[in-house]
């Protein structure tokens, strides 16, 4: 799949294609029902699919830090839209010379001098222009004009509602990881690359592998067990908090996850975290040891979590070689931890049932497990 930055980065090869517009926030199954919708026509035309976002999504642009948090950074939508079937990603960055752009103006440069779209798949109720007049009916009366086709999307639904980034993000919030996985399509999954941090972890036994993120992208607060899959194909279990460590001091948000029963090196390496059951949420504690006794009661109630999963089984501590071969490797995750081939994991409906938290009266405030 090609990602094209910005309208200056097209070329003759790109024009010609059916094509559709949106933030794809989580490419959920409503996005993917979109992407069926240009695909379908995609066949028919012969052409490829095109998909055009914007960088920073215009939510972001106008609300700042009001705006609600990522379902995925553009590293993982476009990653999810290739696996899509998605030929081309258009990202546009939204600024100032962007949202000034009348209706009219954005068909033209974007759609028919840069594209040259034969086929557009939008909502019906799709507005966008500074002067906000574009929507469904112009853009059918000026590809009437200008040779291009506009087809509105279907609504797909999941019990009777809706599916959007909006449900979503409430079904994480509410630690309902199952819900969130039938509307995503998927089991939800957080990630980055290991980075060296101050190894406090180290010093009582618990050593963690530090991700940082970036501040929109926090859907999930607080303590959860996870699945973690490494480099090499391996999927293990653990423990992971999300958050800005105010125990010990952060400047950025950060997910750090301690893997259990794990000895090895992870700096530098892209992880995929996946969120089974939140144990508790955020938490400012006033002292190290406090947090200590918190982190052994967190380990507990995770570990527990996954050997009361028969799917999870009584071999989670043992892992395949390293050195399997990459055939091999996803069979032997799967089998350890109920990892079927199409990605399914044993998720919680709910939050696990509270335990007490040993803490200071900033309770509600962001929590942290110590890194390292």
């Amino acid at each position: 799949m090609q990602v094209i930055r910005g309208l200056h980065n097209l070329r003759d090869e790109h024009r010609g294609c059916v094509a559709t517009i949106g933030n794809f926030d989580g490419v959920h199954r409503g996005h993917q029902a979109i992407l069926d919708q240009c695909r379908e026509q995609a066949a028919t035309l012969q052409l490829p699919v095109t998909v055009v976002v914007f960088e920073p999504q215009p939510r972001e642009f106008f609300a700042g830090d009001q705006a609600p948090p990522r379902l995925t950074l553009l590293r993982d939508k476009v990653r999810l839209l290739g696996e899509a079937g998605v030929e081309r990603v258009l990202c546009l960055p939204f600024n100032d010379a962007l949202r000034g752009l009348t209706a009219e103006a954005f068909i033209e440069k974007v759609l028919i001098d840069g594209l040259g779209v034969r086929h557009l798949v939008v909502g019906d109720d799709f507005r966008f222009g500074c002067d906000r007049r574009g929507d469904f009916h112009l853009l059918t009366e000026v590809g009437e004009r200008h040779g291009f086709s506009v087809e509105h999307t279907r609504t797909f639904t999941v019990d009777d509602d809706r599916v959007s980034s909006t449900r979503i993000r409430t079904l994480l919030a509410s630690g309902n990881f199952d819900a969130a996985a039938r509307l995503l399509g998927r089991p939800y999954r957080l990630g980055g690359r290991v980075v060296a941090d101050q190894k406090l972890g180290r010093t009582i036994g618990v050593p963690t592998a530090n991700l940082p993120q970036p501040v929109r992208s926090l859907a999930l607060h607080g303590v959860y067990a996870v699945v973690t899959e490494l480099p090499d194909g391996r999927r293990l279990p653990g423990v992971a908090n999300i958050g800005w460590r105010p125990t010990v001091g952060s400047t950025r948000p950060v997910l750090e996850v301690h893997l259990f029963d794990f000895d090895g090196d992870l700096y530098g390496e892209r992880l995929a975290v996946f969120p089974c059951a939140k144990l508790r949420g955020e938490v400012r504690f006033e002292h190290f040891d406090a947090l200590k006794q918190q982190i052994t009661a967190d380990q507990r109630r995770a570990r527990a979590y996954f050997s009361q999963r028969p799917e999870a089984g009584a071999s989670v501590s043992r892992h395949p070689e390293a050195g399997a071969s990459a055939s091999q490797r996803p069979e032997a995750g799967a089998s350890r931890l109920g990892l079927n081939n199409d990605d399914s994991l044993p998720l919680a409906s709910a939050p696990l049932a509270r335990e007490a938290v040993t803490s200071d009266s900033s309770a509600g405030t962001p929590a942290d497990h110590d890194d390292g």
